[in-house]
């Protein structure tokens, strides 16, 4: 699964946040699809391939629990308002994006990597090497990097894995 952030529109997210109070998955679907194709790239957006799996390991419990960890650190990837059944598209609200672009400016090189070799789960895919933990790390600076532009812009941000 290829893991995309979007920082989306307060429209974009009152729209999602009702078809999910609604139960409605097919609505939900429907609009990340328009969000999806709509999606001008020079807007606030993020792709971090596969990596988002070791990222949310490294910032939780090791493993890809969504209540694993804690907060601000657990909502960076899977962590919030889980909006579908069968694919992550995790919403994180304006004021919860703030508190974890602030959380992840602290998470340096070096507590990362600690993290990342302390992975024990036999359902993580990686490899486990300086080759997967650089790729994690990569891909870490870019989500830090998106969640400090979101939150300077007031935006909320969803996730999706699929």
């Amino acid at each position: 699964m290829l893991g995309v952030y979007f920082a989306i529109t307060p429209e974009q997210e009152r729209r999602l946040l009702a078809a999910d109070d609604d139960g409605d998955s097919d609505t939900v679907a429907a609009i990340l699809d328009e969000i999806e194709e709509s999606w001008d790239a020079g807007e606030l957006k993020a792709d971090t391939d596969k990596a988002w799996d070791a990222i949310h390991r490294c910032l939780t419990d090791g493993t890809l629990d969504p209540d694993g960890g804690e907060f601000p650190l657990s909502h960076a990837v899977v962590g919030g308002r889980h909006l579908h059944d069968e694919y992550y598209v995790v919403h994180v609200s304006a004021a919860e994006t703030r508190a974890v672009s602030d959380a992840l400016q602290a998470v340096d090189r070096t507590w990362l990597r600690h993290r990342f070799d302390a992975i024990d789960d036999p359902d993580y895919d990686g490899a486990g090497d300086d080759d997967d933990f650089d790729y994690t790390w990569d891909n870490f600076a870019d989500v830090r990097d998106f969640y400090r532009r979101a939150a300077t812009a007031g935006r909320s941000v969803l996730f999706t894995a699929m």
